[in-house]
Order: C-alpha cells, then sequence, then structure tokens
C-alpha cells in the first residue's frame, strides 16, 4: 500500500506519535472534522492533541483578525477553525515540527524521512564525523536506517571500484566530512521494516463456493510477556483458611503423619 494511501485510511483514531509524521497540516484539519459528534474523541481530547503535538507546533488563536492570521502564514503556519463541540469552535494555528539538527531526530519519526533527507541533517551537524554523534542520536538512526563508514586519503576515496562506488550502485546516499588530507565518508540506506512473520495452515473448505482456501495466521509476539514460572501466585490469607478448603490449600504429602497413621490401622502391625 502506497504512503498516500495510508495516509488517507488515518483518522484520529488511529493515529500514533509514529504514523502522525506521515500527514501535513491540512490533514489534521480534515481529521477533526465531525469530531465533536464523536463521544468518544470529546472524552479524550488531550491524549488526540497531544499526538497531534509531537509533531506539530499547534497554537491557539484567540484573535481572529486578518492581521494575526496573516503573521502566522507567513511563518509557514496554517490557520483554521476546529470544532471542540456543537457549541464551541477555536482557531488553530498549525506547523510541521522541522528535522533540521540531530536532536530533532526521534524513533518516532526517523523512519519517515528519507536518506538524502539524513544526510542533509547530518550535513548541517557535522565537524567530527559519526563518531562525534552521541550513542543515543546513533541508536536512533541506525534504528532506521543502514550506516556503514570509511575513512581514506582523499585521493583514495573515489577509486573505481572501491567501497564508495559500491555503495552508491546499492543505493546508498553519502555524506563526505574533510579530515585534513583525509575524508570520512558516511553511507545511509533506509532499512526495510520487518514484516511479522506468518505460518499458512492447513486448507479449510469453503463451503459458498466449494473451493479450498488457505489460511495465514500472524504469529503472536509473546518475546515480552512473562513466562508462566515468573508469574507471582497470590499467597493465601491465614484468615481465609477454613477446615473446608484446607485441604485445598496445602498439598499433603504422603509424609503426613495422620495419612500414615491411617494406613497403619488399615493394615495392621507387621
Amino acid at each position: 500500500m502506497s504512503q498516500e494511501t495510508d495516509k488517507k485510511t488515518l483518522t484520529l483514531k488511529t493515529l500514533t506519535k509514529s504514523s502522525v509524521w506521515d500527514i501535513q497540516e491540512n490533514d489534521v484539519f480534515r481529521m477533526w472534522e465531525g469530531a465533536d459528534k464523536d463521544s468518544d474523541i470529546k472524552d479524550n481530547l488531550r491524549r488526540y492533541v497531544d499526538i497531534m503535538r509531537s509533531a506539530f507546533m499547534i497554537e491557539e488563536i484567540s484573535d481572529e483578525s486578518p492581521i494575526m492570521k496573516t503573521k502566522y502564514e507567513k511563518q509557514g503556519y496554517k490557520v483554521a477553525q476546529v470544532r471542540i463541540d456543537e457549541e464551541k469552535k477555536i482557531t488553530w494555528a498549525i506547523k510541521k515540527r522541522p528535522i533540521v539538527r540531530v536532536t530533532d531526530l526521534t524513533y518516532e519519526n526517523i523512519r519517515h524521512i528519507s536518506a538524502s533527507k539524513l544526510i542533509e541533517v547530518l550535513d548541517r551537524n557535522f565537524g567530527g564525523g559519526w563518531d562525534s554523534l552521541s550513542q543515543s542520536i546513533k541508536d536512533i538512526i541506525e534504528s532506521g536506517f543502514d550506516i556503514s563508514t570509511t575513512t581514506l586519503p582523499q585521493d583514495r576515496l573515489h577509486k573505481k571500484g572501491g567501497m564508495y562506488e559500491k555503495k552508491l550502485e546499492d543505493g546508498f546516499e553519502v555524506l563526505e566530512v574533510p579530515k585534513g588530507t583525509w575524508v570520512e565518508a558516511i553511507f545511509a540506506k533506509v532499512k526495510p521494516e520487518a514484516e511479522k512473520p506468518r505460518i499458512k495452515m492447513a486448507s479449510v473448505r469453503n463451503d459458498e463456493d466449494g473451493e479450498d482456501e488457505d489460511l495465514d495466521v500472524e504469529i503472536e509476539d509473546n518475546y515480552n510477556k512473562p513466562d508462566e514460572d515468573d508469574i507471582e501466585v497470590e499467597e493465601p490469607n491465614d484468615d481465609e483458611i477454613t477446615e473446608d478448603n484446607y485441604s485445598t490449600m496445602m498439598d499433603l504429602g504422603p509424609e503426613d503423619p495422620d495419612e500414615e497413621a491411617a494406613n497403619m490401622a488399615e493394615y495392621g502391625d507387621d
């Protein structure tokens, strides 16, 4: 499915702090249309606004004069009204948060920029090369991009058949960082998103058309769920133990003295 199609299917209820980076200012106003008629949205208004604010700068304008509207529009904002409920409308000025510096990169937006955009951001912030970045920024970048680097003398970097040429052929974008007579080349390429594994189940008969159908089942990811052995079991409350439920709460083993006495009485003393 194309990104454009995905954007059209997004609604306020399905929007996340990651997917919100796929939409633009006009999409925000479109999504709010009819929101005042949805009780779920009205009850969770703060949550939806917080999601929007993670990717957009939102200003509420009390002065709705043409001069104020023009002022915001000159700064790149889109200005329009949104209805909060049947009786209240507010005017918003909205602008997508720019990704200009490496500190603007987050785990939510890193997969919503291109490799060329990443190179542009790195170029604005670089001085010491890849190793000048903090580990936290590197982790964010590498969650969305394949990154590799090489440092060579300037006259050897573009050697025919070398790493530079091969990386470009493989679709990598490159940033060159001069270091005296040497050059560090940083290569970046969008990392493909891993698909959830699926298994094909046995064919089943479709009674309507008499044909077999294959069932694809998505494997549930239980990696982070606790093992059964790790689940805490609530200890019984001594005050709740009675004569009737005592045997269900205590496991009497074969060495229980009462049981041993009963066995001796039944079989006699050898």
